[in-house]
């Protein structure tokens, strides 16, 4: 029986552990196809349209008589939208808040506005993708040479993008933009921030100023090029600005905080059968236990939980916390109806070579990241994350863009899980990243921060390797580089959203 895990005993599916033939026998089954390593076998003869269960829940429809033994997969499940009839607040577990005087503790950067950074960034910004060249060279001017005299400043990032103009001036794209905006400029991962404007876009600095109550001080400065004559002269002036800022952002200290300071990003990409069964699970006993710290989780990918946010609404707190997730769903059920796609889309081709089949059966592994507490707090993109505890902020489901929002919402530690291997990192905020497979981590192992596949193959827990993951929280938190962040990863990962048509 080590050759296939149930997961559930109402389930009529279990997933093969290693690859298996024909003819082989598992338990009192007698398998009638091969079975790829993480697919999908019946356990007994299923009818057309009958449900197909997993994790105790509906991953998928059969699309013809299965018999017992047959292999599962894309050629004979559907996918169908999901029925679930939804119930808020029903499943509402007690946290055992950790007392305030026995908290765990991290060495962070304490803001003058009282939020707490775990990196000693400073930004350069755009606007527009019309400032962003500006922005770069801005950055690249600042090498390790002159950067190490400043040892308590982690460098000088250029935060670029893809729009800014073309767009409406109002409305959801524009908003969104806007968060993101602002978001970065007040990250407490930022000691210092310049944001850079051609001058002419629809998304006006001067707007944003505004609009946030942003003021310009010595570690917090605005220009367009427009105004300052140039792309030359805009660059020489950002070089300037930054090298004044350098030695005050310098002069910040690590001090200890406490665990509740920590937000974290929840996140997967390439995700396998394997991530629902290992990494996401451990992942979500980790964001358990910096719940009970008075910390804050933050799940994503609106996508990638159709099909499991019935199970989110049980957990939140009262009925109109519910009814905002309930309302994302619509709306992406609406968004992807309207631009001729599906939610079934997702998963992707890696995803399927992985074992998995629908977006039903990939966003029941991919909820499990958000452990078991309740839902205290449900979010647009990159809105500021405001509640403690388990969150959920809207986004898509393609990485950087949704991390772009996490970030944006003040998560400054972001915690990704992978099975079929990722090279995904960000900045400021780092990136941890969790194998779900043993066979994976050996072959990605300079990418790959903890192997979560030991708790198939090597005797750890969903327990124990929670508590491995929450502990390097703090460590990363701390100072320590993340695998992705050693090879300097982050400087292109940042993707805003873009909502809405390109005009």
């Amino acid at each position: 029986m080590e050759h296939i895990i149930r997961l559930r005993a109402l389930d009529n599916v279990v997933v093969a552990n290693r690859a298996l033939n024909a003819g082989d026998k598992v338990g009192d089954i007698t398998l009638l196809d091969a079975i790829p390593a993480g697919h999908k076998i019946a356990t007994s003869d299923i009818t057309a349209g009958a449900r197909i269960l997993k994790y105790g829940q509906t991953i998928g429809y059969a699309m013809s008589d299965i018999a017992c033994g047959k292999h599962l997969h894309t050629h004979n499940v559907e996918f169908r939208a999901t029925d679930a009839e939804y119930q808020c607040g029903t499943n509402l577990q007690d946290v055992v808040r950790v007392p305030d005087q026995a908290r765990d503790t991290f060495m962070g950067y304490r803001r003058e506005n009282g939020s707490v950074g775990t990196r000693n960034y400073i930004a350069i910004v755009t606007s527009v993708n019309c400032s962003a060249t500006a922005a770069r060279r801005i950055a690249d001017s600042f090498g390790e040479e002159e950067l190490s005299k400043y040892p308590n400043v982690d460098g000088v990032v250029a935060f670029v993008h893809g729009t800014g103009c073309g767009m409406a001036g109002d409305g959801e794209g524009f908003e969104a933009l806007q968060r993101v905006m602002w978001g970065y400029a007040k990250h407490p991962n930022h000691g210092g921030v310049v944001m850079v404007g051609l001058g002419c876009e629809m998304n006006q600095i001067d707007w944003l100023l505004d609009a946030y109550g942003l003021r310009q001080s010595p570690t917090f400065q605005t220009m367009n090029i427009q105004s300052v004559a140039g792309l030359q002269k805009t660059i020489e002036m950002g070089v300037k600005k930054v090298r004044e800022m350098l030695p005050i952002v310098n002069a910040a200290q690590r001090t200890p905080c406490p665990a509740s300071e920590l937000k974290v990003a929840l996140q997967c990409g390439g995700s396998d059968a394997w991530s629902g069964i290992t990494a996401n699970p451990a992942l979500g006993e980790a964001c358990d236990l910096l719940v009970a710290q008075g910390g804050t989780g933050v799940l994503a990918e609106t996508p990638e939980i159709y099909g499991a946010e019935h199970l989110l609404t049980e957990r939140a707190i009262d009925r109109a916390t519910g009814d905002r997730l309930i309302g994302l769903i619509n709306w992406w059920e609406d968004y992807t109806a309207r631009n001729r796609g599906s939610m079934d889309n997702n998963p992707s081709p890696g995803n399927k070579k992985g074992g998995l089949t629908t977006i039903l059966e990939k966003s029941l592994g991919a909820a499990a990241k958000g452990g078991t507490t309740p839902l205290t707090g449900v979010y647009k993109y990159a809105e500021p994350v405001r509640a403690q505890g388990f969150t959920f902020m809207d986004s898509p489901g393609y990485d950087p863009a949704s991390v772009t929002g996490q970030i944006a919402g003040g998560c400054n530690v972001v915690c990704f899980t992978t099975g079929r291997g990722s090279a995904f990192g960000s900045k400021p905020a780092p990136t941890i990243k969790l194998s779900t497979n043993t066979a994976m981590y050996e072959r990605m192992v300079d990418d790959m921060d903890i192997n979560c596949g030991d708790i198939i193959t090597g005797g750890a827990t969903i327990q124990s390797k929670g508590r491995e993951i929450y502990e390097m929280f703090l460590r990363i938190a701390s100072g320590e580089a993340s695998k992705s962040e050693a090879q300097g990863l982050g400087d292109y990962e940042f993707v805003p959203w873009q909502i809405g048509a390109v005009m």
